[in-house]
C-alpha cells in the first residue's frame, strides 16, 4: 500500500506560520529556496496577493501532526 503524501503546515521549521517550510518539505526541496521563491514571487508576480495567499495558507493548510511517543517498554528483568 502506498503512502499518501498530505501537505502540512510546519512545526519544527516555521519562521511565520510554517507554510513555506510545509510547501518545501511536501515539494522535496530546501525550505530556504521555497522561501526565496515566495517572496520574489509574491514581489514581482502577485504584490499584496503573495502575503493574502500566505494567511490563506495558514488558515487553511492544517499543522504537522504530533508525532506519537514511543511505545514504553516493560523494564527488564
Amino acid at each position: 500500500m502506498t503512502e499518501v503524501k498530505r501537505l502540512y503546515r510546519s512545526r519544527k521549521d516555521r519562521v511565520i506560520g510554517g507554510v513555506c517550510a510545509g510547501l518545501a518539505e511536501y515539494a522535496n526541496m530546501d525550505v530556504s529556496l521555497m522561501r526565496v521563491i515566495w517572496v520574489l514571487g509574491s514581489i514581482f508576480f502577485a504584490g499584496i496577493g503573495g502575503i493574502i495567499a500566505y494567511v490563506i495558507l495558514m488558515a487553511v493548510v492544517p499543522e504537522e501532526p504530533l508525532e506519537a511517543p514511543p511505545p514504553e517498554q516493560p523494564p527488564a528483568t
